[in-house]
């Protein structure tokens, strides 16, 4: 009898550590999130700093580049702020006479990583489905004019078309532009509402992600 009393004990024990576990720790994963960091951006370069003589050509996506996303998330009633990145990014722009003639970049949706494995793994399978849709795409037609290119940043609008999970939309974003001694940086933000993509966002219970977010990227370009 005091054999089966401790069997059922530890039984129960093992049970209730369970339901702890299910309750807690979605409350002590919350407890420890921290936004993500700001996105990158150009920055202004030194005076002293030699500039990349000519904007006009084909300018290559480079090393250091990055992309992804960030978006609001509600877990168990905490707002968390999250912020996924990759640097497999690749593209071209192309500048004719002082103008922002074309620009296309593709992004390796698969690569992209937060801090935490699991939401990733939704992320690529359950939400952005990479095995059918692998890249997201930003491209824009011009001519965009730009201003005079130097190593203060500038402001350029620009109207270009988003394509993710195979769906295109129009959207329209404001780039920082600076040159540097490599060549051109770029930075921007795209606001997106995932349902115009078709994208529906999680909503497990314990988290749920808002209805909209932003496709943001640095673009280090050289020729």
């Amino acid at each position: 009898m005091a054999r089966r009393r401790r069997v059922w004990w530890v039984v129960g024990g093992a049970v209730t550590l369970l339901v702890l576990g299910l309750v807690l720790g979605p409350l002590v994963y919350a407890a420890f999130q921290e936004d993500a960091a700001a996105a990158p951006t150009v920055q202004a370069q030194p005076s002293d700093v030699e500039l990349a003589a000519d904007t006009d050509g084909t300018w290559t996506v480079g090393p250091g580049s990055s992309a992804g996303y960030r978006v609001d998330e509600v877990l168990n009633g905490a707002n968390v702020t999250v912020a996924g990145t990759t640097d497999q990014v690749t593209g071209s722009v192309v500048v004719e006479g002082g103008d922002l003639a074309t620009a296309e970049v593709t992004v390796d949706v698969a690569g992209i990583r937060t801090d935490v494995g699991q939401r990733d793994g939704y992320f690529r399978d359950g939400v952005m489905e990479v095995g059918t849709w692998p890249t997201a795409t930003f491209a824009v037609q011009g001519p965009v004019d730009l201003p005079e290119l130097t190593g203060t940043p500038v402001t350029v609008p620009v109207t270009g078309e988003l394509t993710l999970r195979d769906t295109t939309r129009p959207v329209r974003t404001e780039l920082a532009v600076v040159r540097t001694a490599e060549g051109v940086e770029v930075s921007g933000a795209v606001p997106v509402v995932f349902a115009d993509f078709g994208i529906t966002p999680p909503d497990l219970g314990f988290v749920r992600v808002e209805d909209r977010g932003q496709v943001e990227f640095l673009l280090r370009l050289a020729q």
